[in-house]
């Protein structure tokens, strides 16, 4: 995926943040002064707690060395749960760089299909976006609805694999789409796009060049029309 967007021209560096379970963050190459919109790409050693200071130490490191005043932040998977709590726990913080952009790709905000709300839960309110059932990650993230920061576009990439199911294999339609609820109205702008077909799996959606395009598309700042499905 960085790499597409490198080869389109949407970006002409790539750095590696290779992140310990401890917290430590170690950056591999650097990213020249005349840089195009530079990617990070996050390595979690430990990718499966979902834990939330990640996210922050990869940011501090990043800002400590080369101080940007604006980021962009794109996730799959647990990975969008750890940017939406990042949100949650540092909206205030000044001293944090400010979130222009925030891509979310197969995020599973009310649960994975082999958990309660992720298997059986339904979005109650299309309007808001609220679902029926609240899983205790989503009540987690309840506070976002007072505080999302208003200056924040976000696009939210989901699967579909039409093979009944109305989920990637591993989370459901209704749980990505629950993200709406969260930020409540508050983003500068909102954006669903349901990715289809058996290239629309839950991990291959990091490898679909439907989704590549998006991102370079938002990358190379194009207004995108008609995105909403």
């Amino acid at each position: 995926m960085a790499n597409a967007a490198k080869e389109a021209g949407a970006a002409n560096t790539i750095v590696q943040a290779d992140v310990s379970k401890n917290g430590t963050v170690k950056l591999n190459g650097t990213i020249p002064k005349n840089a195009k919109s530079p990617i990070i790409e996050v390595n979690l050693e430990d990718n499966q707690s979902g834990k939330t200071s990640y996210v922050k130490d990869v940011i501090t490191a990043v800002s400590n060395k080369y101080h940007y005043a604006k980021i962009n932040l794109v996730g799959h998977s647990m990975g969008n749960l750890q940017i939406a709590n990042y949100i949650n726990e540092n909206y205030n913080n000044k001293k944090l760089p400010q979130i222009n952009k925030v891509v979310s790709i197969a995020g599973h905000y009310n649960g994975y299909l082999g958990e309660e709300a992720g298997q059986k839960a339904k979005i109650k309110n299309k309007e808001t976006g609220q679902p029926d059932i609240y899983s205790d990650g989503f009540k987690q993230l309840l506070p976002l609805r007072m505080h999302y920061p208003r200056q924040i576009e976000v696009l939210n990439i989901y699967g579909n694999k039409e093979d009944g199911s109305k989920s990637d294999g591993s989370v459901s339609v209704a749980s990505a789409q629950s993200y709406k609820y969260l930020i409540n109205g508050r983003a500068k702008s909102y954006h669903e796009v349901e990715i289809k077909g058996k290239n629309a799996q839950h991990s291959k959606l990091h490898e679909n060049e439907e989704v590549d395009h998006l991102l370079i598309d938002l990358f190379m700042e194009i207004k995108i029309k008609n995105i909403d499905k």
